[in-house]
């Protein structure tokens, strides 16, 4: 009844045509036209080769988009979003393109791979269990509305063009947690011109950044050197990430859950926990 085959010939306007369908009755609520979702793809290795579609008579009815990367020095493929019509769903399709995938992936030389799934969509954690998927990780997901908060700064910020090796050398020490696929370096590097870049210097060293998409309000990823912490760095970086970005729903996704420190940073910012999902992990070698 059901075909499979990867999505190379797959235009980008019919893939978001059903990926918009497939996630209409989805628990988080999905404002992506086309051009964000095509920079959604680019910001997450998208590779057409290593995806899987579901057809029925030609339709595209189901999907399993990845990305391709090396992640702890393993080649990865990343789910970057699985997807099945509501009408054509309880068919077993989705079980049917982990098998399509997983045999894909093997072939191309791929070690692991990664997802992120929500805690309590039951169904699909159970799912990707019965795939052989292991949880790494407990994510909380935030947001806040950018017209409920009021910016303070007590430092000047400035901003750069994009981040250098040695910039990331530096950066990584920041960091309390190691970001998600989404957040990461490459992630970041790969779309960098969607995003601003804010920095505060002091004594001719940065000493905190951050990164905020101009279009979306999501944040990657921000941080302050552990030696400068509780001085209002964070916040002034923050203040200025809001005025550079059109977006009102700021969103920062993938904090660790065991990270009290961007927790409760959030949090005194007044961003609200809205999602709580699982980093989960298919060893395929």
């Amino acid at each position: 009844m059901f075909n499979y085959s990867t999505l190379e010939s797959i235009g980008m306007e019919k893939l978001h045509k059903t990926f918009i369908e497939a996630f209409s009755d989805y628990q988080v609520k999905f404002d992506l036209p086309i051009l964000k979702f095509q920079q959604m793809l680019q910001r997450r290795g998208y590779v057409s080769k290593a995806s899987i579609g579901a057809f029925e008579n030609n339709a595209l009815v189901g999907f399993l988009l990845n990305g391709i990367r090396y992640w702890d020095g393993k080649l990865t493929a990343y789910d970057t979003g699985t997807g099945v019509i509501k009408t054509y769903r309880e068919h077993g399709i989705t079980s049917n393109m982990f098998f399509n995938t997983k045999h894909l992936l093997g072939e191309m030389g791929v070690e692991q791979y990664l997802l992120e799934v929500i805690q309590s969509n039951i169904s699909a954690v159970r799912l990707y269990k019965k795939q052989g998927f292991e949880i790494l990780r407990e994510f909380e997901c935030f947001n806040l509305d950018k017209n409920k908060y009021i910016p303070t700064a007590a430092y000047e910020t400035q901003h750069i063009n994009s981040i250098t090796k040695s910039n990331w050398k530096e950066f990584t020490k920041f960091w309390d947690f190691k970001p998600s696929w989404q957040n990461s370096i490459d992630s970041v590097n790969d779309s960098s011109d969607t995003f601003v870049y804010s920095i505060i210097i002091i004594d001719n060293t940065i000493v905190g950044y951050g990164i905020i998409d101009k279009y979306t309000g999501d944040i990657p990823q921000i941080a302050v050197d552990k030696n400068y912490r509780g001085r209002g760095i964070g916040r002034s970086i923050f203040a200025d990430l809001l005025k550079n970005t059109e977006a009102y729903n700021i969103k920062v996704l993938n904090v660790d859950n065991h990270c009290d420190s961007m927790k409760d940073f959030l949090l005194n910012l007044k961003f609200e926990q809205n999602v709580s999902q699982y980093e989960m992990v298919l060893k395929l070698t």
